[in-house]
């Protein structure tokens, strides 16, 4: 335990240093004097009829004007009818003047009526010191300039304050025409709109100004519109940020006041419903939208909320490296602690982000239910970043496996070699296929040993005849059982052998009808059985056909990862997956625990775990002692992990209590490794769930400009990206010892899986009662028993490209290079690759040759897979 803590103390210490070097603190000049203007929008212009609401909202601008008129000694409203009409009267009281507006567009009697009141607002009050007719209406392209002429030249002969429009400085360069209406020239100057990097937005805004100074000699020139936004995209080399926004409009300020220009701030305070303008939209205001300041305007600026986000994120990461070994009671070495330290961290970084995202941010109904969903997804794709980063830690810097049987087990002096009793099922299987695994066990270099070959549910005699005749020719010890019809699968098959099998048998063994074993696989390892508390001895799988195509080599390179990374880790905990393949099973242990289950399609695995519940162990070796053959086809491939998904869903859903903190039978690692491990099953789901959200939300942000929380979209994705491809490239190379193109055809091959094991999980949570498919393999793709399908991975395929389209759409779209929109492109294309893997594998399967070169013989001797030891 001190190991962990010390470790995870290191790491937090590591992130709290980091966080104190992200921390942006900034010294803009002080600002000397008050604001001259700012902008006060409470409501939006078309809005403004608040009906039974206007005592309420008038009390809110009273509030904001107390505050305000600490600030500044004018105001600048955007319209002038409805409640908009009973501000300048409160500013009065505050001692304010007020630059009055008239919000005017295409709507000719909202415009009127907005002219009318304005008028009336200049005319009543002393305090409006200037009148501005219009808002950006000719950049809007609302108005044409004689439209708006003509609206500037009714006002002005109806009120004694001066009037103007506002406009972009460009326009009023572009029209000429329209500064002979005005009494002086409003031109709002947003260097954040234009893409001018923050450190130059005062600069540029004073040149601009003298621009219009130039141009226009004689005419005022007020800069009617300068701020910068406090959160939000970037536009270009315009970034948002708290001590931006703070340290643009302090050198604005100061250089404003030192020269005497006339100038208004936009805006004063935030406008959380302002959602027209992206995300920076809302987050102009000096103050937030509860009336708070968000800077000094004196001394250090830095983010207010940056010690919560920082603390946060250090408390998350410590807790959860202390729980990762908390759970997994693992001893780990420092190293090994530290890296998942360290890796918590990183992830608890992300963690904190999106869990304060609602309260730095102004939500409405849609950003928050895109945010919910996102946060939900967020949380188990970080954990299942956790246990990978957990893995590649243990295997690369943590302790050397103990518990791996390592070379033939020797018997102590004495033992009896007890009966063993093998089961070979079979349905519809190849006879050749079948008589070449019944030869290589006739070979087994083992005492006392029978063979029952259960041919089950195959009424065509070319199937079993042959296999019947050789089981006579081989010997008594071959016993040849036909099943015509039974029900339960696989595991009803075995389960009605089992009055047939000897009655002396202590041992039962199971292989797949297309293996074929070394001679001595029962000499090596039932030896084993000699501890009364072992309950099953299981080696690996492996295949003898995995060199005839490069469709078969990735494959078989996929599967190894399984044997050689996976069960060694969890055999650590004594917490294996049986599968039912060079599978040895104690049958007393066998029977205790009810035989074969038939309420799953994965009876195998199943069995293992209620072996484990009623407290048996297991062992496990990397030594290979059998060869299969591959699926023949991906489509074969697909339904085989189907099967597999599907059959741990049921599983997951008949033991899922097991797992509950408390719950007797197995030990806290053996539940962490089962819950873990079904975790890796469901992560492919919430991957695909996570692509076509993505996919939805892509025409949004083409055609309606709607951006979502990306946060909890995108970086925990492409986070598990980069995980899992470490995960594989270390892994792969450091257990399975392959080259680097064959670790990259296994990482194609798993990933081409994906929808796959979605759909299979899918369907486990929606019912219960699927048939179960066998895996086509040697040669049997397209028997009329099991036609091949056509086109399987059309829907992975169109996925793929319709995620690639996106991310390319939304690259070549992004004219204001909005970092945020390229990272998710970045992660729409992140998201293809599983789908195309698909598609690839179809191609891969197409050029192979399959049936051109006679099977492979079985190995003469047993040979493990490349490694340091044969163990």
């Amino acid at each position: 335990m001190r190991n962990i803590v010390l470790a995870a103390l290191v790491a937090a210490v590591l992130g709290g240093l980091t966080w104190y070097g992200l921390h942006e603190t900034a010294l803009p000049p002080d600002l000397d004097g008050g604001i001259d203007s700012v902008s006060y929008n409470f409501v939006a212009p078309k809005r403004q009829k608040a009906g039974a609401d206007a005592g309420r909202i008038l009390a809110r601008v009273d509030r904001d004007l107390t505050v305000l008129s600490d600030l500044s000694r004018s105001i600048r409203l955007y319209a002038a009818s409805g409640i908009f009409a009973e501000v300048p009267p409160i500013a009065r009281t505050h001692g304010m003047t007020v630059i009055a507006g008239a919000w005017v567009g295409k709507d000719p009697t909202f415009s009127g009526q907005e002219l009318e009141a304005a008028v009336a607002t200049a005319n009543r009050n002393p305090n409006v010191r200037s009148l501005v007719i219009g808002n950006e209406t000719i950049l809007r392209k609302e108005l044409a300039v004689p439209e708006l002429v003509r609206y500037l030249r009714q006002a002005r002969q109806r009120v004694r304050v001066p009037v103007t429009t506002g406009e972009t400085w460009d326009i009023w360069l572009k029209h000429p025409e329209l500064v002979r209406e005005v009494d002086y020239i409003s031109a709002h100057i947003l260097p954040y709109w234009e893409g001018i990097p923050a450190e130059h937005a005062a600069t540029y805004a004073f040149e601009r100004y003298d621009e219009l100074v130039r141009t226009f000699p004689g005419k005022k020139v007020v800069i009617a519109e300068f701020g910068w936004p406090s959160r939000g995209y970037n536009n270009k080399a315009a970034k948002a940020g708290p001590t931006i926004q703070a340290s643009v409009l302090r050198e604005f300020l100061t250089e404003a006041n030192r020269r005497g220009v006339s100038y208004n701030v936009i805006e004063a305070i935030d406008q959380p419903w302002k959602g027209t303008e992206g995300s920076v939209g809302p987050y102009w205001g000096m103050l937030d939208a509860g009336g708070k300041a968000k800077f000094s305007f004196e001394g250090i600026v830095e983010e207010r909320n940056f010690a919560v986000r920082a603390a946060l994120a250090v408390g998350i990461g410590f807790a959860i490296a202390i729980l990762s070994f908390v759970l997994s009671r693992r001893r780990p070495t420092f190293a090994h602690a530290l890296a998942v330290g360290v890796a918590a961290q990183g992830l608890a970084t992300g963690v904190a982000m999106a869990a304060l995202y609602p309260f730095e941010n102004y939500l409405n109904f849609g950003s928050a239910t895109a945010w919910g969903i996102g946060f939900a997804l967020m949380m188990p794709l970080t954990a299942m970043t956790l246990i990978k980063i957990y893995e590649v830690a243990e295997i690369t810097l943590g302790h050397r496996p103990v518990r791996l049987i390592r070379g033939p087990l020797r018997p102590a002096a004495g033992w009896r070699a007890p009966k063993v009793s093998i089961h070979v099922p079979a349905y519809r299987e190849k006879p050749e296929m079948l008589i070449a695994t019944l030869d290589s066990l006739s070979r087994l270099d083992y005492p006392d040993f029978e063979v029952l070959v259960i041919v089950n549910n195959t009424p065509e005699e070319a199937y079993w005849r042959p296999v019947e005749a050789h089981c006579a020719r081989l010997g008594e010890r071959f016993k040849f059982v036909f099943l015509p019809k039974v029900a339960g699968f696989k595991a009803g098959a075995l389960n009605a052998a089992m009055a047939l099998t000897a009655p002396d048998a202590e041992v039962i063994g199971l292989i797949d009808a297309d293996y074929t074993v070394h001679p001595d696989w029962l000499k090596d390892l039932v030896p084993g059985f000699a501890d009364g508390k072992i309950a099953v001895i299981q080696a690996p799988q492996d295949h003898r056909d995995h060199r005839e195509s490069a469709f078969k080599t990735v494959m078989n390179s996929e599967y190894a990862g399984f044997f050689d990374i996976g069960m060694v880790q969890r055999n650590e905990d004594d917490a294996i997956i049986v599968h039912g393949t060079m599978l040895l099973i104690r049958r007393a242990a066998f029977e205790a625990v009810g035989g074969w289950g038939t309420d799953t399609i994965t009876e195998d695995t199943e069995l293992g775990l209620r072996l484990f519940r009623a407290g048996w162990r297991a062992l496990y070796t990397r030594r290979r002692y059998g060869w299969g053959l591959l699926p023949d086809t991906f489509g074969a491939f697909r339904t085989q992990r189907d099967r597999w998904a599907y059959g741990a869903v049921q599983i997951i859903r008949k033991h899922w209590r097991a797992m509950l903190p408390g719950r007797r039978g197995l030990t806290a690692a053996q539940k962490f490794q089962f819950v873990t491990g079904w975790s890796f099953w469901l992560s492919d789901s919430f991957g695909v769930l996570a692509a076509y959200l993505n996919l939805m939300w892509v025409p949004m942000i083409l055609f309606v400009g709607v951006l979502i929380p990306t946060l909890p979209f995108t970086l925990p994705i492409l986070a598990m990206f980069g995980v899992n491809l470490l995960h594989c490239a270390l892994l792969y190379g450091v257990r399975v010892k392959l080259p680097p193109h064959q670790i990259a055809g296994a990482a194609g091959a798993a990933m081409s899986l994906q929808m796959t094991v979605a759909r299979a999980v899918a369907k486990g949570m929606l019912k219960t009662d699927l048939p179960f498919l066998r895996t086509e393999k040697g040669g049997r793709a397209g028997t009329p028993a099991r036609p091949a399908k056509e086109r399987v991975a059309l829907p992975e395929g169109l996925t793929g490209l319709a995620l690639a389209a996106g991310a390319a759409a939304l690259h070549l779209t992004n004219e204001t290079r909005m970092v945020v929109i390229d990272v998710f492109a970045a992660t729409l294309l992140v998201q293809c690759l599983p789908f195309l893997c698909a598609p690839l594998m179809v191609g891969l399967e197409k050029l192979a040759q399959r049936r051109t070169a006679p099977l492979a013989p079985a190995p003469a001797a047993a040979v493990p897979v490349p490694g340091p030891a044969a163990g």
